[in-house]
């Protein structure tokens, strides 16, 4: 499995966005139900979303943030023999400061986990770490 980094690509190519949560300068993992793992919020863009809309959609949906600021960070890529047949597939990688949350969830997610701790057991363990990395390297406050 390969992850690659990229300051753009044409558009219709970003099929996810992920984004990358902090609250009061902790992270905000997402636990999903049918999982025992975390990882950060995101998911795919639904046709003729903008996929700004879907990262502030996303967010919302697997973390109950309703107040927030949020900023791209890069372009990713993943090359995986069981993964689009193999082909490269991109998504949008973000990060967003969250200042409020709702009381409840509505989605497929269990529960959120608000740590200042990199999860020991990642959803996708050969993608999320090398996503935090790359924020952090680009300046963003992923310690």
């Amino acid at each position: 499995m390969a992850v690659n980094f990229y300051e753009k690509v044409d558009d219709k190519l970003l099929k996810f966005a992920v984004i990358i949560a902090k609250t009061d300068g902790k992270y905000v993992f997402c636990k999903h139900r049918s999982r025992n793992t975390l990882e950060v919020p995101g998911g795919h863009r639904e046709p003729g979303e903008v996929i700004s809309d879907t990262a502030k959609r996303e967010l919302y949906e697997e973390t109950g943030a309703i107040d927030f600021d949020i900023q791209p960070v890069c372009v990713y890529s993943v090359i995986a023999k069981d993964n689009f047949d193999g082909e490269e597939s991109f998504g949008m990688l973000y990060f967003a400061e969250i200042r409020e949350f709702e009381q409840e969830l509505h989605s497929e997610i269990e529960k959120i986990v608000i740590t200042d701790k990199m999860p020991v057991d990642w959803t996708y363990p050969d993608i999320q770490p090398d996503l935090m990395e790359e924020a952090g390297r680009r300046g963003f406050d992923c310690r």
